[in-house]
Parts: C-alpha cells; structure tokens; sequence
C-alpha cells in the first residue's frame, strides 16, 4: 500500500503552489551521514557526481564537504528511476539536502517512487527526511517519519 495518496497530497507537488523545486532536507545529519547517502547512491547505481560542468567519481563525504570556499559547488545527481531526478547540493555537512523537481512528480506512480526514495534515506540514517517548499525553511508538508516507517502527511492540505 502506498504512503501516500496522490489525491490527498497533489496540492503540495503543485509548483505554482510550492515553486517547482522544494526543499528535501534530512536535518541533524553529518559527515558520516552524508557518506551513507553517498554509499546508498552508489550501492543502487543511481548518480552521477560533477564539480561544474566536470564528471567526476563521486569522492568522499569529507572531502566534498571541506572543499574550498570558492570552490565549485558540487552536485550529485540522482536517478531513483529514469525520469526522476533528485540533486544533491553539498552545502554544510550537518544537513543532507536535495532539490526534486515537481513537474517530474505528478501522479500516483511517481509519488510512489518519491516515497520510496525518501524513505530509502531516511531508514538508511535513521532520521526524518523532510520536504519543504520552496525557500520556505521550517515548514514541512510531507516528510518519513523513522517511528512509523513510513512517508507522512505533516501539514494540513487545506491550509496551504
């Protein structure tokens, strides 16, 4: 059975609503934690690592995470299936964060694998993953919550 009902959460993958990118975050985390989403992501065979416009073989967490200042900004990009895309951006080392775009999110099935994914991190760490919208820090509508196991509604579909 699914997380989550596409009818009762389609509101929060509206882009006009949420901005075409929200926020997936899982808080807390660190260095450890981001080489677990990185072994994760190589274990499923799901990414691609690029420092600009460069491919490279994905690093360690630590060394992506104390490059230079002025440094590019690296992203890992992430198939959980072929046409959805999460990108991991490796801002500070005490959130794991990555952008999902909605227009790629629409409908049952694909909920369903956004669910899958999310609740992939969060098991692997042990720790909630949370989406929020866009530049809309603090406010999660749906998120995995560890107790449950399970990918949840975490605000009211009618207030937004």
């Amino acid at each position: 059975m699914a997380d989550l009902l596409w009818d009762d959460v389609k509101c929060f993958f509206d882009p006009d609503l949420m901005g075409s990118l929200p926020d997936v975050r899982v808080p807390d985390a660190s260095v450890e934690d981001w080489q677990t989403v990185l072994d994760l992501v190589a274990e499923k065979g799901w990414n691609q690592y690029s420092e600009g416009e460069t491919v490279l073989p994905v690093p360690r967490a630590g060394a992506v995470l104390s490059r230079p200042a002025d440094a590019e900004c690296p992203d890992l990009r992430v198939w959980p299936t072929a046409d959805v895309l999460a990108i991991f951006r490796f801002h500070a080392a005490d959130e794991v964060d990555f952008d999902v775009d909605l227009r790629e999110l629409q409908g049952q099935e694909r909920l369903d694998v956004f669910c899958d994914f999310l609740r992939e991190i969060g098991r692997r760490l042990g720790k909630p993953g949370l989406m929020e919208p866009e530049g809309d820090a603090g406010h999660p509508v749906i998120g995995f919550d560890v107790e449950d196991d399970r990918v949840a509604l975490l605000a009211d579909p009618q207030v937004r």
